[in-house]
């Protein structure tokens, strides 16, 4: 049985007044696909900071392949210790919405930097390692252009390889084509559908409801900071019993 790679337990965040999630609870396993729908505003890009730690919850436990990296004591989130949390750390690669590139490194060092300043890895084998990553990512030819002379599909892409040179378990995706046209989204979602084959576990906010038909292991629909309806893509997308979940889907559709 495969064992879980992330487990996200009660977790709560608010912003003042605002409660954004109110009890978030869910785990991913080796080599699953979770994709994460819900309409804007629902607590799904700030349930992806959580969980990788850009930013603290206010209570709630959050554990990557048993490591804990903070946990629930008397109402609030208690995070680890400066060391234990790197180590967590390295377990994942989030890949943002606006990319995040080095304006002034090369998209080759882009990829290379972190195995080599990070994980202190031989320079010339990281470099061997970032070509084959961009090759898998179909940007072989773009490794001495920079970030402002790609389009936005490229920029999507070259992220996409910087993350997966740390070796991550598990990679997270905030909305990877939200900021893309019709024809490059298809491109990157390919990209995505292929890490999918190997088993790569990953957790998607996404729009692209026929990507997370086809590609999903395991679908989560949140509203309002709480998850709505969870399960397989076949329930939850085409057989959902749940109103809220039926009105966001149609909603898509029809846009």
């Amino acid at each position: 049985m495969s064992k879980a790679i992330l487990e996200v337990k009660n977790m709560k965040k608010s912003y003042g007044d605002l409660a954004v999630l109110k009890d978030i609870s869910f785990q991913v396993k080796e080599g699953d696909v979770c994709v994460i729908l819900g309409p804007s505003g629902s607590g799904k890009s700030t349930t992806l900071r959580l969980a990788t730690m850009l930013e603290q919850m206010d209570d709630g436990s959050l554990i990557y392949e048993g490591k804990v990296a903070c946990e629930s004591k008397q109402g609030k989130a208690i995070y680890r210790g400066k060391q234990e949390l790197k180590k967590v750390q390295e377990t994942y690669g989030l890949v943002f919405q606006n990319f995040n590139l080095f304006p002034h490194y090369t998209v080759l060092k882009n990829v290379m930097d972190a195995p080599v300043s990070v994980l202190k890895r031989e320079k010339k084998e990281a470099e061997k390692e970032a070509r084959e990553l961009l090759a898998k990512v179909g940007l072989e030819d773009k490794c001495d252009a920079y970030p402002d002379q790609l389009s936005g599909g490229q920029k999507q892409r070259v992220a996409i390889a910087r993350a997966l040179a740390m070796h991550p378990k598990i990679l997270f995706f905030d909305e990877p084509t939200s900021a893309l046209d019709p024809e490059i989204t298809a491109g990157v979602l390919k990209i995505l559908r292929d890490l999918a084959k190997e088993k790569m576990a990953m957790v998607i906010v996404t729009h692209e409801i026929a990507f997370a038909r086809k590609v999903a292991d395991h679908v989560i629909f949140m509203d309002g900071g709480v998850i709505v309806e969870e399960g397989r893509p076949e329930d939850v997308i085409d057989h959902s019993n749940n109103q809220r979940t039926r009105s966001f889907l149609k909603k898509l559709e029809e846009a």
